[in-house]
């Protein structure tokens, strides 16, 4: 048995033992990296390490941790209250306006993770503070990024244009970002619906935000503090020296916000980097206040990350990828070769980076489109959404953030599942109806 189809059944052993089987996938992928890697590749340890993604690692743990000290001095909450108030306190408009913020920052250049790593934790916030639910929000934030992420000046969109323009292949920039752009709409319409949007164009800002004024309030005074709240606004105004202390500090966190954005965004500096340094800088100026943030940080996402990336890196090295690819390309239906492309897209970048990917996948794709029958830019299209809609997945960068950052409202394990969940619906129908959509027509 070949080294591809090692390295393929162990996925799926992996995949099937750690969704039965209370255990975090990422150590059962660091088993299966090394045992694939060992005695079927034939790679050294350090071979197989060299594989885990050290950006990705180290942006979960930066971003997690920076924002564990916003949520302690209540910037988190400060940022929750202005956005409420830019949309006139129309909680289901909320969702939208972080879809569409995250889609414009991946549009204008911002790299997917570094878009959801700004836009993810804020948005998770409003979700636990409004009652929204948390797979909503965090599933609009990703697709937001992803429906931007192919435009002319975007990296995907660099990438997919570049790879097309060195393969010979017509290139059609606004085919492929209106094309991803409509598809992650649609997904985000669908799941408004039916994760519950229709109940939240009755709610209003401001009557949650009088309720958990009341419920403060209470609180406040079961412990005997002294405060005085305003309904309706959910502010305390505790004693001057206390105020004035959390105003410094929100102020500060707000300007590290601002700069981890400009600097990872206008300046292409790794988010992990630029966040850790910011939340270093915040916890030196208040030690005392935020000396267990660290503890925050969502350390089995980091594993569960960190072993799935290192196995896609051995699952990449067997050339998997490449043997379903060519099998696909050598089958004597071309629309039904397409199809089976898509989908290789879809299940390998549920767990490895799309980045990586579209270089490796659209150059299989060219026999298929050398025979004729289908056009190189629906064709290109269909493979770029269909291999960047699934990392939704809590194996790829963006559904991991998702997961690292929920709201205190919902478990670990059950937003886990949740997302898992979406993201097989999304690997087993999106793949499906994307080739339907721009393939199938032109056939």
């Amino acid at each position: 048995m070949g080294p591809e189809w090692v390295s393929i059944i162990a996925l799926v052993a992996l995949f099937v033992i750690g969704t039965l089987l209370p255990i975090n996938m990422g150590a059962l992928a660091y088993v299966a990296a090394w045992l694939v890697g060992v005695y079927s590749l034939g790679l050294s340890e350090k071979e197989i390490l060299a594989g885990v993604s050290g950006d990705l690692v180290l942006t979960l743990i930066g971003v997690t941790y920076l924002f564990a000290i916003a949520k302690n001095n209540g910037t988190v909450d400060l940022i929750v209250r202005s956005a409420v108030k830019a949309v006139g306190g129309r909680v289901a408009l909320i969702p939208w306006v972080m879809f569409f913020v995250t889609a414009l920052l991946t549009a204008i250049g911002a790299a997917s993770p570094a878009a959801c790593a700004i836009i993810g934790p804020i948005a998770l916030g409003f979700a636990a503070r409004y009652k929204i639910n948390p797979l909503l929000m965090g599933m609009f934030v990703v697709h937001g990024a992803q429906g931007g992420g192919f435009s002319p000046i975007s990296i995907y969109g660099t990438i997919t244009n570049s790879v097309m323009k060195d393969n010979g292949l017509p290139s059609s920039e606004m085919t492929v970002f209106l094309a991803s752009l409509a598809v992650n709409l649609l997904m985000a319409v669908i799941l408004f619906v039916v994760l519950g949007g229709r109940r939240l164009m009755s709610l209003r800002a401001d009557d949650i935000d009088g309720e958990l004024a009341d419920e403060e309030l209470t609180e406040e005074l079961h412990h005997g503090g002294v405060g005085v709240m305003t309904r309706g606004t959910g502010t305390v105004t505790a004693t001057r020296t206390q105020a004035l202390g959390v105003k410094r500090d929100q102020v500060l966190t707000l300007v590290a916000f601002t700069l981890v954005a400009v600097v990872a965004l206008a300046f292409d500096k790794n988010i992990g980097f630029v966040s850790i340094t910011a939340a270093v800088i915040l916890a030196i100026l208040s030690p005392i206040q935020h000396k267990d943030a660290v503890k925050q940080v969502a350390w089995p996402t980091v594993l569960l990350v960190a072993g799935v990336s290192t196995y896609a890196a051995v699952l990449t090295e067997a050339k998997a990828p490449e043997f379903v690819g060519n099998w696909a390309a050598g089958l004597g239906a071309v629309v039904i070769g397409a199809l089976v492309l898509c989908y290789v897209g879809g299940v390998v970048s549920a767990f490895a980076s799309s980045t990586a990917l579209l270089p490796v996948i659209i150059p299989i794709a060219v026999p298929l489109i050398s025979s004729g029958g289908i056009g190189a830019a629906t064709f290109v299209a269909a493979l770029a959404i269909s291999s960047t809609i699934v990392d939704v997945s809590p194996f790829s960068t963006n559904g991991a953030l998702m997961l690292a950052n929920r709201p205190d409202t919902i478990t670990e394990p059950v937003y886990y599942k949740q997302i898992l969940t979406y993201s097989v619906i999304v690997v087993l129908a999106g793949p499906l109806l994307v080739w339907a959509a721009l393939i199938l027509p032109g056939w």
